[in-house]
């Protein structure tokens, strides 16, 4: 049954509409505009963000799942970068501990020399151009010493260790007994990209809402998924309603572009062609192998092959994710993972597992996405540069600001400096600083094992602990507002364990769902972990259409409209494993 007063899905458009201007409109909701969203909105500015599919359902939803500095950046010499992505990772760990843990990470090294001198010469001669070599023992150790001197400030994850031969088989039966060396470091993993993301857009409304009793028209902080940018004519940004099919022209003092490897696009579209990006494609799969997953020890295997490129196998939710590649790419082309990277990655994990068999019937889901990085003409796409840029323009007579490149690791710290610029823009100052501020459910998070049993004695009420246990996972401290719409004992979903009616039913009164493939995708990983089938999909589309105000047939067109993302987008066949046929087939 609904709630009462259950929201309108597309409140958030109708207030967009009622007020139909902001100080500054974001165009892009991918991490790095909804870091910029929750930075204004707590510095009071009135702000409005818009995306033109789901939130996160970009460039954002196709990350490796790591916080990272990005050790293999020192070869490109960005010292900045990777210092500055090394002190954001330390913050993670402090301030969203619900989603993200440190990781370790290790190396399997077959050469002790290789790279020392190759390494420079790209660097400082041919400034990434041509192909890289494998990096031998050598260069692998000074790289890490740099990290480990980066992350000495934060004191967040141990030192790196570097083992021979016999000691990493001990460790790591499985390895090829052909390695010379290993070393391990530890970066952070993250779990829940889309929800982590989620909670910085909820962490930014919540900062501009508006007083009780006045109307919801006035926030100073408001967001809508499927809600296009499509011009922009007498003075304001002319936005197209995805669902509603409508337009209206929206204004605002300063206009952002935060729309990744769409960024050229978007500006064309505004009436002002520019040529920034210049993007790479980057896949992964997912497989369910338990022999596999037992060999990784709970470790990320960072493996690079004699090419250069890396390859990282996983342990994530019961799987193995296997990524990824890193290809030019067209932005306007879809993108998806190709019979030829899953060649590319099956050729490899023999490397390090010689083994262990990984074959596609083994693949329970694939996701592929474009890095928004710089045009970068002839260098090879794994040495184009990570860092970011902000270039100033104008649309008529309002200022705009596009974003160049970005990182999951180095959202905040981008988002602390995008704010800056906005602020210098519209004349304001600063009031707060994020670098401190916890993020979603991270407040609050029970940490250890002892305080986490006091958590879930404390908010689980009548209901088992294992489910406020499993909810305090999924939602960090957040799970207690879960939990108190659940009732003592909710209805388990048959055909997608671990979730129930009620949790479902939640997310979608609460967390801006317009489609199923919203749910299964991005709100929770019910897909990622595999298995699904037809039944799989009405029975979660039953869950939610009481809330949404789904009909029979719309719940069919769901159901239809997911398959098909699936297949196409994740290359995901309802009820089998493997890999959906895919048409055409490029080389890795």
């Amino acid at each position: 049954m609904a709630r009462q007063n259950s929201p309108d899905p597309r409140s958030a458009v109708a207030q967009l509409r009622a007020r139909p201007q902001a100080e500054v409109l974001i165009i892009g909701g991918g991490i790095n505009g909804i870091a910029t969203f929750r930075e204004l909105a707590l510095q009071g500015v009135d702000v409005a963000l818009i995306d033109r599919g789901d939130f996160v359902s970009g460039a954002s939803s196709a990350s490796s799942h790591m916080v990272h500095g990005g050790v293999r950046y020192l070869e490109n010499g960005e010292l900045r970068l990777v210092k500055e992505a090394v002190q954001e990772r330390n913050r993670l760990l402090r301030n969203a501990p619900h989603y993200v843990a440190p990781l370790e990470t290790t190396i399997p090294i077959f050469k002790t020399f290789s790279g020392v001198l190759t390494a420079p010469f790209r660097l400082l001669v041919s400034h990434g151009r041509g192909q890289p070599r494998e990096r031998g023992a050598l260069l692998i150790k000074i790289g890490l010493m740099i990290y480990d001197t980066f992350s000495r400030g934060g004191g967040r994850v141990p030192r790196h260790r570097f083992h021979g031969r016999d000691r990493s088989l001990r460790a790591l039966p499985r390895l090829n007994p052909g390695i010379k060396y290993t070393a391990t470091y530890f970066d952070a993993s993250m779990h829940d990209p889309e929800r982590l993301a989620l909670d910085v857009l909820s962490d930014g409304i919540a900062a501009g809402k508006p007083r009780p009793g006045v109307s919801a028209e006035a926030a100073m902080a408001r967001a809508a998924n499927y809600v296009t940018a499509t011009g922009f004519a007498d003075g304001g940004v002319v936005l197209h309603d995805e669902d509603g099919g409508d337009d209206f022209t929206f204004t605002a003092r300063v206009v952002i572009n935060t729309s990744g490897p769409w960024t050229d696009h978007t500006n064309a579209a505004l009436g002002r062609p520019t040529q920034y990006m210049g993007g790479t494609k980057g896949s992964h799969i997912v497989v369910d192998h338990p022999e596999l997953l037992d060999a990784t020890a709970g470790r990320e295997m960072f493996f690079e092959h004699s090419d250069g490129r890396i390859v990282l196998i996983y342990p994530l939710k019961g799987r193995v994710m296997i990524g990824t590649t890193d290809l030019d790419a067209d932005p306007a082309e879809p993108s998806v993972c190709t019979d030829a990277e899953v060649d590319y990655f099956f050729d490899l994990i023999p490397h390090v597992f010689p083994s262990i068999t990984v074959r596609r019937e083994h693949i329970v889901y694939s996701f592929s996405g474009i890095r928004p990085l710089p045009k970068h003409d002839d260098t090879a796409p794994g040495f184009v540069s990570r860092d970011y840029r902000i270039e100033h323009g104008w649309l008529g007579g309002v200022r705009s600001l596009s974003l160049v490149g970005g990182k999951w690791t180095t959202f905040r710290a981008l988002a602390e400096h995008l704010g800056d610029e906005t602020l210098r823009l519209l004349g304001k100052r600063r009031k707060v600083s994020t670098r401190t501020t916890m993020i979603g459910g991270g407040a609050g998070f029970p940490q250890d094992r002892a305080s986490r049993k006091i958590w879930v004695a404390r908010h689980g009420g009548d209901h088992d602990p294992e489910l406020v246990s499993r909810l305090l996972d999924r939602y960090g401290s957040k799970a207690a507002e879960v939990l108190t719409a659940l009732p003592p004992s909710p209805q388990e979903l048959a055909s997608a364990p671990g979730y129930t009616v009620e949790e479902l039913a939640y997310l979608a009164h609460t967390e801006a769902v317009l489609h199923l493939d919203d749910l299964l995708l991005r709100r929770t990983s019910i897909a990622f972990v595999g298995g699904l089938t037809k039944a799989t999909l009405t029975e979660i589309a039953a869950a939610v259409a009481p809330e949404l105000g789904w009909t029979a047939a719309v719940q069919r067109a769901e159901v239809a409209r997911a398959t098909q993302i699936l297949r196409d987008a994740h290359r995901v066949e309802l009820g089998s494993r493997g890999l959906a046929h895919l048409e055409e087939s490029t080389p890795p």
